[in-house]
């Protein structure tokens, strides 16, 4: 694969096809130029501080493993294959290069973390996290570790937008609903259905039905325009309520869904990872709805359901599969 990459990289070709994800809606197929996957990735070296070697340990099928190949391409040195060697922290050891990189998902981060790995990732120039937010405890214990946070997405040749500014050539706006709209040389060329693509390009900017805002220059995502429900006729907005879920002790991970509900018109569920088993009484429904209140959110906003997971299902980019969740939900 590294090979053909290469090839492309330095010759050219045919634009590549990337499937979306699908978390929160159908998979699309994107269409990413030649020149737009090479500006995102020049533009991500330029910000890192230059080429170097990578860890390649997302699949090559989405975006971020993509970029991985055709920043490697670039430096002229192959990607440690995190699959060929014992353990995450092992791969990261063999990284060559006199600049050495990973790009994960939180998940990812979080198991090393876990691990006891923390210093192997210290020895690193940058770790780009995305493909998901990553919770603050999270961050809070990469400390000392270079750590990215990266916002993108497959229409714009990935992550376009580093710890809250965008790369170079790349704009960002958000327009008069709080979506967050962006352009430059990294976007797609479209979806192969046309239909689609005219519903999300608006004169060169794309929009990514992620709200969010700009202070001083910096992008913060705030949720997407389809993480709000109406219940009982009250507009809840999902994010706050998994913000909080996170907060509470005793809570590993969480996410806060909608469900149809004949009642309300929407119930919102709570889907929580406890942190072990001792945990457990203290994540019923009544001890999380009066946790989510003490947070300073609206009773109506608390979760009318909870289900325990021992973990989150997780797309292959690191996302929440929302789907499968909403499914379990009926």
């Amino acid at each position: 694969m590294f090979a053909l990459v290469e090839e492309w990289v330095r010759e050219g070709g045919e634009p590549i096809v990337i499937r979306t994800s699908g978390s929160t809606g159908e998979p699309k197929d994107v269409i990413l130029s030649h020149d737009a996957v090479l500006a995102s990735a020049r533009a991500s070296l330029a910000r890192l501080g230059g080429p170097g070697g990578w860890l390649q340990a997302m699949p090559v099928t989405g975006v971020g493993g993509l970029q991985v190949l055709v920043r490697s391409a670039l430096a002229g040195l192959e990607p440690v294959h995190a699959a060929e060697h014992p353990s995450l922290a092992d791969a990261i050891r063999a990284i060559p290069g006199e600049r050495r990189y990973a790009s994960l998902v939180p998940t990812q981060a979080h198991r090393l973390v876990e691990s006891g790995s923390v210093d192997v990732l210290r020895s690193l120039d940058a770790l780009l996290i995305g493909g998901a937010a990553a919770p603050q405890d999270l961050l809070d214990a990469l400390e000392g570790v270079n750590v990215v946070r990266t916002y993108g997405m497959s229409e714009t040749c990935g992550g376009c937008v580093y710890d809250g500014v965008p790369l170079d050539g790349v704009q960002m706006r958000v327009d008069e609903t709080g979506q967050v709209l962006l352009a430059g040389p990294v976007l797609f060329d479209g979806y192969a259905d046309p239909a689609a693509t005219a519903a999300v390009l608006r004169d060169g900017w794309f929009a990514t039905a992620d709200l969010g805002e700009i202070v001083d220059g910096r992008l913060r995502v705030t949720g997407r325009s389809d993480d709000v429900v109406i219940s009982g006729g009250v507009n809840i907005a999902l994010p706050a309520v998994t913000r909080a879920l996170r907060e509470v002790d005793g809570v590993r991970d969480a996410i806060a869904l909608g469900a149809a509900d004949e009642e309300w018109g929407a119930r919102v569920v709570a889907y929580v990872v406890p942190a072990d088993a001792v945990c457990l009484d203290g994540l019923r429904l009544d001890a999380l709805r009066d946790a989510v209140q003490e947070r300073g959110l609206p009773r109506s906003w608390a979760p009318r359901d909870v289900v325990l997971l021992d973990e989150l299902p997780l797309l292959p980019g690191g996302k929440v599969d929302r789907r499968a969740l909403q499914g379990d939900a009926g």
